[in-house]
């Protein structure tokens, strides 16, 4: 499956057949409803959450496995959001090291909002602060 559909099944199906985790129970990955919570909480507290924190507040330690499944969610809950005429919340996943998103995001999602720069550097933190300030504004008092 090259992307996920916008619907938990598709996203749940993927994650059962890479053996990443199961689909039923709270706390997993492909739990789109969960893992939005958390990202508006965030956005509420003007703050971008690591992919260690999130995983670890999902109940499980970072593996690099579980970082790509996360992110299959966190394309999910963007193309949902966008649907919805809502801001980017996937832009609140970062690195620890440069407070940037991975390269997924910027393959996908940020090319859907319109960057095509560099991934990294003063353009991309740019770009990702203006991006990252929308959901806060948007989350904000919601």
């Amino acid at each position: 499956m090259r992307g996920a559909s916008g619907t938990g099944d598709d996203l749940s199906r993927w994650l059962e057949v890479e053996g990443i985790v199961p689909v039923e129970g709270p706390g997993t990955i492909a739990d789109v409803a969960l893992v939005r919570g958390l990202l508006v909480a965030a956005a509420r507290e003007g703050r971008a959450v690591s992919y260690s924190e999130l995983l670890r507040a999902l109940g499980h330690r970072f593996t690099r496995p579980k970082m790509r499944a996360l992110c299959k969610t966190l394309e999910a809950i963007d193309l949902a959001g966008e649907g919805a005429g809502e801001p980017a919340l996937a832009v609140l996943v970062v690195r620890e090291g440069d407070r940037l998103p991975g390269q997924g995001w910027w393959t996908t999602l940020a090319q859907r909002r319109g960057y095509r720069g560099a991934w990294e550097g003063g353009e991309a933190e740019c770009f990702v602060t203006a991006e990252q300030q929308k959901a806060f504004n948007y989350l904000r008092g919601r």
